[in-house]
């Protein structure tokens, strides 16, 4: 584990001192759980992005017909 010095604003720090008491942690723990949270957000959604990147994409068909879409050229004609 390592040790961080951060600076926050008087009333952030107090309601912060406020809310981890009442939930019987300290600030430290609060934060780093908070932190540990926040990256594991980021990599899930980051896998999550990988995998649906990874599946070749489909031509875009009618669901009733079964048909492709006609392109946007030829919708565009003039």
């Amino acid at each position: 584990m390592r040790n961080v010095t951060i600076t926050l604003d008087d009333s952030v720090a107090d309601w912060s001192r406020v809310w981890a008491a009442k939930h019987q942690t300290s600030v430290s723990r609060m934060l780093g759980e908070l932190l540990a949270e926040k990256m594991a957000e980021e990599e899930s959604y980051a896998a999550a992005m990988e995998a649906y990147l990874s599946v070749p994409a489909m031509p875009l068909s009618d669901p009733v017909t079964g048909r492709p879409y006609p392109a946007r050229e030829t919708s565009h004609e003039r």
